[in-house]
């Protein structure tokens, strides 16, 4: 008998595909026990956008997480997704951060590191799996799976086997996007397993449906390890069910030998705990064949559905969906993924909003157009380039070969706010919101985002996901919670407010008129010489002054929307008037940010 071995991914890749990543670890730790006594062959619990979304928005120091949990799971491995020379950040970084890294996350509590690159390139997976085989602990090389014209079993198998060179201890098949068909995946793993002599993994979401017959046509061809959610966190956008599969290959060859008994009460347990997060959900993380079309991974999916909400467009998520895949031919078939995943969505977004194809690059396009992120899969399309980087130099090298050391710049950097090695790799991978963590955590006012309380009558559940607004009125300020539920009636909408807990129901009829959240409106745009934004987001950096002296085009101002930065430049030539923003102030499009004369 080959028994197939079990990864469950609750704490990390099941609640980051259904709920944005946003369960909190004092739901994770009362289950732990439970967990623990299942003989799994390892959890994964750490990595992907778990680290970004513990700093961005619950305030919980992802580390103390990570040890937390080690220490609530003696029995069971513990493993994480690192995204190769990215780590858990959105850059590339030198290659002692990335050693350093590797060493702290494998002394604080992980055994298994699922080492990725987002474009395929293994020359970004060296440095990572050469530290995780210095730590003693399992390397897992990735292949991202995903379709197109240059992705053939020939070349999947081709990678399997420069990992295997490199030292991975396993090759684990990650089809993100749910995009492997039970024959095609049968194939794959047949043709690997016959040229690598390593288990194989599979980890497939089930955002198309089948992600659970690929998993049974894996293993029939010779697969060793699946990947599954329990089911209270499973299906969508998020994984085959842990105790669906575990029945499936009950008294097969393939028994997983694991307790369904016990399953069943974690997953009631997780059942509950969901309820906690209803905000969160999204009716974009059912199960869709268009995914085959799209190509949007299961956590993109939930997390660009929040994204979009919160930019007030969540009706235009179909236009964006069928701009994903015109994006992706672009940039030369990138795998949807972290990164790439975030660069192609959002400008995406960026095209459908703006109402132009790259009239507004990211920065993170420009940086991936110019190989800042490794060598493209297929020829991007030179017009794009041009348009983004124009007669700048591409990249042909190991983008890290271009990066000196700098983890003593950044200890210098984040000076005594780091208390800990930790912290120094915390600030490394989110500068400004990890700084903003370390002061926020040494004044002692870290507050996570607010939950909002399940509606006894259920209707905000089901109907609707709940937004938050802070109001001021006559200087005082209101929490106000609207859940969208309700009807249409004469060009108003029927809303329900909570003001210090008692439901109230009011219509609200929509205008046009913006009031900035921090009480300071500002006036619209109405002359050429006034620079607005194409879309909502954050003031990362001020280029100008009052007083300068600007050229049509010139790059005045950095903003940041869905954790990618893009440029606003110049409309007209002329002198800096008026500056309205600083650092940190959230804008809308529309807004007049500065006046030039």
């Amino acid at each position: 008998m080959k028994k197939i071995h079990v990864t469950d991914v609750i704490l990390r890749d099941a609640h980051q595909s259904l709920i944005a990543t946003r369960m909190r670890t004092e739901d994770m730790l009362p289950i732990c026990g439970k967990l623990d006594k299942v003989g799994y062959w390892s959890l994964q619990v750490w990595g992907g956008a778990t680290f970004d979304a513990c700093v961005r928005f619950l305030k919980e120091d992802p580390w103390e997480r990570l040890r937390q949990l080690r220490d609530a799971l003696p029995n069971t491995r513990l493993q994480m997704l690192l995204r190769g020379q990215n780590l858990l950040g959105y850059r590339h970084y030198a290659d002692d951060v990335v050693e350093a890294f590797v060493a702290k996350a494998a002394a604080n509590g992980i055994d298994v590191f699922r080492v990725f690159d987002a474009l395929n390139d293994l020359r970004n997976l060296e440095t990572a799996i050469r530290a995780v085989k210095k730590s003693g602990k399992h390397a897992q090389g990735t292949i991202c799976y995903t379709t197109s014209p240059v992705h053939t079993e020939k070349l999947f198998v081709e990678q399997a086997q420069a990992l295997r060179d490199m030292g991975a201890d396993s090759i684990a098949i990650k089809d993100m996007a749910g995009l492997l068909t039970p024959y095609a995946t049968y194939d794959l793993v047949k043709a690997i397993k016959a040229a690598v002599d390593l288990p194989v993994f599979i980890h497939s979401h089930a955002t198309a449906g089948m992600a659970d017959q690929c998993q049974l046509k894996a293993i029939e061809a010779g697969a060793d390890h699946i990947d599954t959610a329990i089911s209270s966190f499973a299906w969508g956008t998020s994984h085959p069910a842990t105790e669906s599969m575990v029945a499936a290959l009950r008294g097969t060859q393939w028994d997983t030998g694991l307790d369904l008994e016990l399953l069943t009460e974690i997953a009631d347990y997780f059942r509950e705990i969901r309820k906690k997060y209803h905000q969160f959900e999204s009716e974009f993380t059912r199960e869709d064949i268009s995914v085959q079309i799209n190509q949007v991974p299961g956590g993109m999916m939930s997390n660009l559905a929040n994204q979009l909400k919160e930019q007030n467009a969540l009706g235009r998520i179909r236009e964006v969906f069928a701009e994903i895949p015109r994006v992706r031919q672009d940039l030369g078939f990138p795998p949807l993924v972290t990164p790439t995943s975030q660069i192609v969505g959002t400008q995406a977004v960026l095209n459908v909003l703006t109402g132009e194809r790259y009239k507004s690059i990211t920065n993170e396009v420009k940086r991936y157009l110019q190989g800042g992120y490794g060598q493209p899969p297929a020829p991007v399309d030179a017009t794009v380039r041009t348009k983004a980087i124009g007669k700048e130099e591409v990249i042909d090298v190991r983008p890290a070969d271009l990066i000196k050391a700098e983890i003593d710049k950044l200890r210098k950097d984040i000076g005594e706010l780091a208390k800990t090695e930790e912290d120094v790799l915390t600030f490394a991978m989110f500068p400004d919101i990890g700084r903003q963590f370390l002061e926020q955590r040494a004044a002692g006012t870290l507050v996570p985002e607010a939950l909002l309380p399940v509606a006894k009558s259920g209707r905000a559940v089901e109907e609707g996901v709940a937004t938050e607004f802070m109001i001021d009125v006559h200087g005082e300020t209101y929490q106000v919670a609207i859940t969208g539920v309700g009807s249409h009636e004469h060009g108003k909408r029927r809303i329900y407010l909570t003001l210090d807990g008692m439901p109230e129901e009011v219509l609200f009829e929509p205008t046009n008129a913006y009031v900035s959240a921090g009480g300071d409106a500002r006036k619209r745009a109405s002359k050429p010489g006034h620079v607005t934004t194409g879309m909502p987001g954050n003031i990362v950096e001020v280029l100008v002054k009052q007083g300068d002296e600007v050229k049509a085009g010139q790059s005045v101002l950095i903003t940041e929307a869905m954790k990618m930065e893009t440029e606003i430049h110049a409309t007209i030539a002329g002198t800096v008037k008026a500056v309205h923003v600083s650092k940190g102030d959230r804008v809308t499009p529309g807004e007049v940010l500065i006046e030039i004369e």
